[in-house]
């Protein structure tokens, strides 16, 4: 079936209203004031924040494609929280290297603010360019630096990112953790890991955490006037501070060991919202 976002004559803003109507329709939820994307080890967190309302296949959604990558779970979910508030979690993640373009990559994020949510938090797994973060330690996300050369803004739309990430937010967060760390996440195109000597320019260029998500969905929230918190959960480090050749399956093992601790952490952050 084809995407209606391919269609570049077609407003996405549009095509993200329909969706946000249709997960109306089918959770009986009007409003969802928080939106979560969950990034590789930080599924679980699902199940700890409140109780599930309703669960749709991603592909029953206007815009919405099935999950490429394993780690990544195709559902969208409906979850009223403890204070009686309603998160709506995004399982069904597009990267950019899928292909598919920029539209298709923050579609979560704007129908997530069409279904009502003022907070997006952004997850993803990553590899760190600090050799004191071990594989296993969450980071929260202070900035960024859109190596992609992509952008989901469209035309003469300008939108300032000085405060993107918000610090209240993170401050909150540390609230729950107070050793929590943070830093500069680096979105590169991928899918090829990143390069011992892309890791360095990374790190001279202010850069403390890489990986192939995030930036361009927080350009997107930003646009939309969500209120933006990001964590990053290092799998490995980086090239060439890791000494060992990488691998996707030392990504997956590394989310599953922390994903306990981790969902935990942001289960707790998720109720001080």
């Amino acid at each position: 079936m084809n995407n209606p976002l391919d269609d570049l004559s077609v407003n996405p803003f549009e095509i993200a209203s329909q969706a946000a109507e249709v997960i109306r329709q089918k959770t009986s939820v009007e409003s969802h004031e928080i939106a979560l994307t969950l990034g590789s080890g930080w599924a679980k967190a699902a199940d700890l924040i409140g109780e599930t309302v309703a669960t749709i296949p991603a592909t029953e959604i206007p815009g919405f494609s099935k999950p490429a990558l394993a780690g990544h779970i195709g559902n969208i979910r409906s979850i009223k929280l403890p204070n009686g508030k309603h998160a709506l979690v995004l399982g069904a993640r597009t990267h950019f290297y899928e292909g598919h373009g920029v539209r298709r990559v923050v579609h979560g994020v704007r129908t997530a603010a069409a279904a009502g949510a003022k907070t997006m938090i952004l997850t993803n797994g990553a590899g760190g360019i600090k050799d004191t973060w071990k594989p296993g330690t969450p980071v929260l996300i202070s900035d960024h630096i859109n190596l992609t050369s992509a952008s989901p803004l469209e035309g003469a739309t300008f939108i300032d990112l000085t405060d993107l990430y918000s610090a209240k937010l993170r401050e909150i967060a540390k609230t729950v953790d107070a050793t929590l760390d943070e830093g500069v996440y680096c979105q590169f195109r991928g899918p090829q890991y990143e390069t011992p000597a892309e890791v360095q320019m990374a790190k001279i260029i202010g850069g403390h955490i890489v990986g192939m998500s995030t930036a361009l969905e927080a350009i997107a929230a930003r646009q939309s006037g969500l209120e933006i918190l990001g964590l990053s959960l290092i799998t490995n480090l980086a090239a060439g501070i890791q000494k060992t050749p990488l691998s996707h399956q030392e990504v997956i093992e590394a989310g599953v060991a922390a994903e306990a601790r981790i969902s935990k952490l942001l289960a707790e952050i998720v109720s001080k919202l």
